[in-house]
């Protein structure tokens, strides 16, 4: 990867030369054969398992299946091609069957003549900079949103039905549907405060975190605003509705909400924000928010978050790491 911030990535290199350097030295430490930091017994960011799988390379987005069992779906961060991975609860990956005859899985050094599982194709698709993915009524949501410059014009959201890991190995997109931020006319913009990487849905709809980056390369930038998307236009730009902001939250990078549509988790690289539905309007950020800090000497990159349930949190990194949060054990320590 180069340094420069034009290129497509969420947090690699580019991203690296905006952190502080002591974020700087934990984020840049080995990826997946990285020992695990000694955990304090008081912690509850468990450590659950490494997605042992070389082409899952760069994990940026995480979300569990709600048809097929002990499934989730994870993607790469940019530059990747664009294809998901199917891994089940303790991070092994899920393929096909009879895959298992033509290809392998694990680390490239085990991998027997075999070349390794590709992931899913997503066809009739290009992977730019997807930075996360939901899931909602069966249909996968995967955000080609990232922006690190400021000055993409083709950002958008490609639309999947849900496919059988177990059963195929490719799928193709129903559509795709461009967005636009209303409150940028440059490209790139004066403010760069239009790079996403948090994606989820609410309500029915699609809703975007974006994250401030400043153009003179001392951040992170605090602050980010939270847009949702009431059209789906696929012959043009949706506008997308700006509903909050915040100036405390400082480089979000994924969302999701709770099964059951009353919480909302916002991840950052140094904690774990929990917001209350809010009782009237749209804006998730309205409330006053649970924050959680994250051991980010074992955490360090974190990039994705989900649901298990209403009470769990699964968090991925870029370095293949799976942790758990169990929110009563965050409540009992207070």
């Amino acid at each position: 990867m180069t340094t420069t911030l034009d290129m497509p990535m969420s947090c690699g290199v580019a991203c690296r030369a905006l952190l502080p350097s002591a974020l700087v030295a934990l984020v840049m430490l080995p990826g997946a054969a990285a020992a695990q930091p000694e955990q304090s017994a008081a912690d509850p960011v468990v450590h659950l398992a490494v997605v042992d799988h070389e082409p899952a390379s760069e994990i940026s987005g995480i979300v569990k299946s709600q048809t097929y069992p002990d499934v989730y779906w994870v993607h790469n961060d940019s530059g990747d091609d664009p294809r998901i991975f199917a891994i089940d609860g303790s991070g092994r990956i899920v393929m096909p069957r009879g895959a298992e005859s033509r290809f392998h899985v694990g680390p490239e050094s085990t991998a027997e003549g075999r070349p390794l599982w590709p992931g899913l194709q997503i066809l009739a698709a290009a992977h730019f900079d997807w930075e996360d993915i939901a899931l909602a009524d069966g249909r996968l949501y995967i955000a080609e949103t990232g922006n690190n410059g400021n000055a993409r014009r083709d950002l958008g959201v490609y639309v999947v039905n849900e496919p059988n890991p177990r059963a195929v190995r490719a799928a193709r997109i129903i559509t795709f549907l461009p967005i636009r931020y209303p409150d940028q006319d440059l490209f790139p913009a004066r403010q760069w405060h239009f790079d996403s990487e948090a994606l989820f849905v609410s309500a029915g709809k699609l809703h975007f975190v974006t994250k401030h980056r400043p153009v003179d390369e001392t951040g992170p930038e605090p602050g980010a605003k939270l847009y949702r998307l009431d059209t789906e236009h696929t012959d043009r730009e949706n506008v997308l509705m700006l509903v909050g902001a915040r100036d405390d939250l400082v480089w979000p990078t994924a969302a999701s909400v709770s099964p059951d549509g009353r919480r909302l988790a916002v991840l950052t690289l140094e904690a774990l924000w929990l917001f209350d539905q809010p009782s009237t309007g749209g804006d998730w950020f309205a409330g006053e928010p649970q924050r959680i800090p994250l051991p980010q000497a074992r955490t360090r990159q974190a990039e994705a978050v989900c649901w298990d349930d209403a009470r769990t949190l699964r968090i991925a990194t870029e370095q293949r790491d799976l942790f758990i949060v169990d929110l009563e054990a965050v409540t009992a320590e207070r």
